[in-house]
């Protein structure tokens, strides 16, 4: 991890930061990347980024909850987000979700009964659902927890995210491959031991374009979530003398960095989608933001200075 990633997260978990981060964020800048603190206000987002020919997964944020009661609260407002997504005739909206939102750390069979009822709700309007993966500790109960699921619903319906700087990565696409599971590639955002995680990017880099084409190869499809263009382009090149089908792939962008890349990806006939994220747990997910681009957090900081 680099020194200043380090100092960001170190500097993002400090009780005074974060107090006045979460009192001002949104009006100093962090709203570029988080597209409301309502349902209602992600859902006109949404809208406009679709008819920009923009396709969407929707994340409904927060993390780490620590009562049934939240879990079941967070549970709901995903099925709601069905509901709300079906009404408004998004048909290139989906939905991802985080287990420890669902009460993973209380208790694994709760959390299970929560994901079906929302996986359920996703089922019955003919949508999508995708659980985010979090840190190193959470990966296999979240693997079976997914496993499941995907036995019960089917790929169609289900589909999980593999993190590129994890040594195990690749044993997990091999066998998600084997099984034709949907699967959303990124290189990972959480602070992670070098005992299980690549500590140079150039690694992480190189696991991630692997990774991609092994699942490819397999035939199942592939979120390639990335803004880096030294990665999409080989990627794409790779893809052309590969004949892979457009069917199987799409790219993935976070809401608010390089949108004129996603535009432009658009313009020459690629699927993008955007991760667009919302709700007044919004302070984990855009420090890990920071953490990944000093460049967001200039973006802030400049906010700071005007009137």
């Amino acid at each position: 991890m680099s020194i200043t990633r380090k100092i960001v997260l170190s500097l993002a978990a400090n009780r005074v930061v974060r107090s006045i981060a979460s009192k001002y964020g949104l009006k100093l800048g962090a709203g570029r990347f988080i597209a409301g603190v309502t349902l209602e206000e992600a859902i006109k987002r949404t809208k406009e980024l679709n008819e920009q020919n923009l396709w969407v997964t929707l994340d409904h944020l927060g993390e780490s909850i620590t009562s049934k009661q939240e879990a079941s609260e967070a549970t709901r407002i995903a099925i709601d987000t069905y509901a709300a997504i079906s009404q408004a005739g998004l048909i290139k909206t989906n939905v991802s979700v985080k287990l420890t939102q669902l009460g993973l750390d209380i208790d694994s069979s709760f959390c299970l009964e929560n994901m079906r009822k929302i996986t359920a709700k996703a089922n019955e309007t003919n949508n999508f659902l995708r659980i985010d993966m979090e840190d190193t500790p959470r990966i296999d109960v979240t693997m079976e927890i997914f496993q499941s699921l995907l036995s019960e619903f089917g790929s169609a319906v289900i589909g999980i995210v593999i993190q590129s700087y994890l040594y195990r990565s690749k044993a997990d696409v091999e066998k998600l491959g084997k099984q034709g599971v949907n699967l959303r590639i990124v290189k990972g955002a959480y602070k992670e031991p070098k005992e299980v995680a690549f500590p140079a990017k150039k690694d992480v880099d190189d696991q991630f374009i692997a990774l991609v084409k092994q699942h490819l190869s397999n035939g199942a499809y592939t979120a390639i979530a990335t803004h880096d263009e030294n990665m999409i382009h080989p990627l794409l090149a790779w893809i052309k003398e590969n004949n892979i089908a457009d069917h199987l792939y799409e790219f993935q962008m976070l809401y608010g960095i390089r949108s004129d890349l996603a535009r432009k990806l658009v313009a020459e006939g690629y699927k993008v989608r955007v991760y667009t994220p919302f709700g007044k747990e919004w302070y984990p997910y855009f420090t890990r933001r920071l953490a990944e681009r000093p460049a967001n957090a200039l973006f802030i900081l400049k906010n700071l200075f005007k009137k």
